[in-house]
């Protein structure tokens, strides 16, 4: 019998795993062969992927229903990552194959990067930056300083990230709101912070709007114009979860119009930001779908999903799975 193999699909522009698969590698080298396949960011599916075992796949394809019925051998999807909405769970799972993320890896990592986000806007850094910069001192941005104890940060989603946001934001003395319908009975209590029951009401309170919710049919678009009109006129939104949740549109119109004081976005719809238009937007901070990146965070993601595919390979039952 020929040994199985698994191919860890990465993005050329990135090359998240080295080529030797060096983190990867200790953990199958003893049960299949490995292969790392580098593709364009939008390319599609590699035939080379589709002999794969098991697949471990970072940004890059889409793997529709027609990708996944060219993976006879397959026994698992694993991607590298919390979200999986660049596969069809659906024809997967008809299929046979376990989809699988790798959701803790950059709990720790996102929820301070929504925080960083979060302080940079309360506290206007970078405005004050460049101020400083031109060897100026009139500090323009002091009504839009505010002392944290006095506002309301509002999550929508408390999953792991969430709750990890949720409880920094707290300890800076926020007052902690979360809207979860999917959040178990009593979720509150644990974590300290209270429960709204509706985004409606969310909104209504909102001095900060933090976004961490999985992409999904049900939050694609989430949050649009009705959405944006419904918060506090000069409030901030954060979102760390994944752009197409949130509307790009209405929030540089809500930019511009002064609506929104500021926005705090590691990822936009459509991602990356399109044109030098959408880059001037006011009172704009974009940082580059990172906020996930560590050292400590990558390896760690990279060994789990090496363990899945591992499972995978011998027939054992996988965990993480989303299908």
């Amino acid at each position: 019998m020929p040994r199985p193999t698994v191919v860890i699909l990465c993005p050329k522009e990135f090359k998240f795993t080295d080529h030797a698969a060096s983190v990867e590698r200790p953990f199958l080298a003893d049960v299949a062969d490995v292969e790392t396949v580098w593709v364009d960011f939008n390319a599609p599916f590699p035939a080379a992927a589709a002999a794969a075992d098991a697949l471990i796949l970072w940004h890059g394809p889409h793997l529709g229903a027609d990708v996944v019925a060219r993976m006879p051998r397959c026994r698992a999807i694993i991607r590298n990552g919390v979200g999986f909405d660049t596969v069809d769970t659906a024809a997967a799972a008809q299929a046979g194959i376990p989809v699988c993320n790798v959701p803790d890896y950059g709990t720790e990592e996102v929820a301070d990067h929504a925080i960083a986000l979060t302080l940079a806007l309360y506290r206007q850094l970078f405005p004050l930056d460049a101020e400083a910069k031109r060897l100026g001192w009139k500090i323009d941005v002091a009504p839009k300083m505010r002392r944290l104890r006095t506002q309301t940060f509002g999550l929508v989603g408390l999953g792991r990230i969430g709750t990890a946001t949720a409880l920094r934001a707290k300890a800076l003395g926020f007052r902690t709101v979360f809207f979860d319908p999917y959040a178990p009975t009593g979720t509150h209590k644990a974590v300290g912070v209270e429960r709204v029951g509706s985004l409606a009401e969310l909104l209504a309170q909102a001095d900060t709007l933090s976004i961490h919710c999985p992409l999904t049919a049900e939050t694609r678009g989430f949050i649009g114009a009705k959405e944006i009109a419904a918060l506090k006129p000069g409030s901030f939104l954060v979102n760390t979860a994944r752009g197409d949740i949130v509307q790009k549109a209405p929030v540089f119109a809500a930019l511009h119009s002064g609506h929104l004081a500021g926005a705090g976005l590691d990822v936009v719809e459509a991602e990356p930001l399109r044109t030098a238009e959408e880059a001037a937007t006011p009172n704009l901070i974009v940082t580059c779908h990172a906020a996930f990146c560590s050292p400590e965070g990558m390896i760690e993601m990279r060994r789990t999903s090496a363990q899945i595919a591992r499972a995978a390979v011998l027939g054992q039952p996988v965990w993480n799975r989303v299908n």
